[in-house]
């Protein structure tokens, strides 16, 4: 059996895993509960504002409206669904003061060869890796879409489509969900519990005996995915950035000589809103790989054999606290959006006056 927090599994079946008073006190789940709970309100309330000024704005059949509402509905899935589920496993821990019949997994040997529950953690797991997929895709899909802008403005119209936006947003919400799943599809060593160090349900492998199976380096897909594709959005934004720059230093030069930028020499300049875009998007890269990059080191260790516990909370939470930065983000970079949260706490006060009155 290992140790501290982490299940074992012997010839096929789950024991309890082993949890410490400072780990599970009361104490220590009454903290996490609260911040979940703050959590899980930040998340919701800041995408259900997102996607209402998004959606009421005149911009919003927009390619990058689109996407910026798929990354909002992920965004929101985890705050809905994937952090209520662990305040409520934790509330039952803190109350029963015994795990429900579900918990950790059962085998069908410990119960008399019947069947076990339900395990709720086959839904959740993939359900929070593949919200997590989805927004790594959707920004590569936001920074390709804005550097076409910055570097072919004339024809971002006819290369940047409705239609084709649409299948990128398809295509990355199917493959976010099947690389999610790939574990359970590719290899029948890997189950899904609720882990009392992260506080989540994660994927752990089957031990049978002592020995840790062979193909334990599937889970390696999910770094190795998320890195290639954070990896080439960073690249994509550092191209876009030095078009930009040296478009300012050509429009800098033009303007000390009395030239006209626009007919003297920068007839295709990307526009303002191009290249605020352009930056906001960047800062939501550097954003997701800040929030990305303790989860990755986790999952290199728990592949190599190392279990932290007090770090796989750390790291798992500001992965989840990423949800709610979009809305951050936004308020703070995009003049557009600010006028339309603006314009929505107007409408809502205007509302209340007039019944009020």
């Amino acid at each position: 059996m290992e140790s501290d927090n982490h299940t074992a599994y012997v010839a096929g079946e789950t024991l309890a895993p082993l949890c410490t008073v400072r780990c599970c006190g009361l104490l220590n789940r009454t903290l996490a509960v609260t911040f979940m709970v703050c959590l899980a309100f930040a998340i919701v309330v800041g995408n259900v504002i997102t996607l209402t000024v998004l959606m009421q704005t005149r911009h919003s059949r927009t390619p990058q409206c689109y996407l910026k509402v798929s990354l909002a509905i992920a965004d929101m899935v985890v705050g809905v669904l994937v952090v209520p589920f662990s305040i409520y496993t934790e509330i039952s821990l803190m109350v029963t003061g015994t795990p429900p019949l579900w918990y950790q997994g059962v085998s069908k040997a410990s119960l008399g060869g019947v069947s076990g529950p339900w395990q709720p953690c086959m839904l959740m797991g993939p359900l929070f890796a593949g919200c997590t997929f989805v927004s790594i895709s959707t920004i590569f899909f936001m920074t390709v879409e804005r550097s076409v802008a910055i570097f072919y403005p004339l024809h971002k119209d006819a290369l940047v489509t409705r239609r084709r936006i649409l299948f990128l947003i398809f295509s990355a919400w199917a493959g976010g969900f099947s690389l999610a799943n790939a574990p359970l599809i590719l290899s029948n060593n890997f189950t899904l519990e609720y882990n009392e160090c992260s506080r989540l349900c994660i994927y752990v492998p089957v031990l049978i005996g002592l020995q840790v199976p062979a193909d334990t380096n599937i889970l390696l897909l999910f770094p190795a995915f998320d890195f290639t594709l954070l990896g080439g959005t960073l690249a994509v934004n550092i191209m876009s950035f030095t078009s930009i720059r040296r478009y300012s230093r050509k429009r800098k030069l033009l303007l000390s000589e009395g030239a006209d930028p626009g007919t003297g020499g920068c007839p295709h300049r990307p526009s303002f809103s191009d290249i605020k875009a352009a930056k906001t998007i960047g800062i939501l890269t550097f954003a997701f790989m800040a929030s990305f990059s303790p989860i990755a080191v986790f999952v290199l260790g728990n592949v190599v054999g190392y279990t932290w516990c007090k770090f796989s909370f750390v790291a798992f939470w500001i992965l989840a606290g990423s949800s709610c930065c979009n809305v951050i983000i936004y308020s703070v970079r995009d003049q557009r959006f600010r006028k339309g949260l603006s314009l929505l706490f107007q409408r809502d006060r205007s509302h209340a006056h007039s019944e009020n009155s």
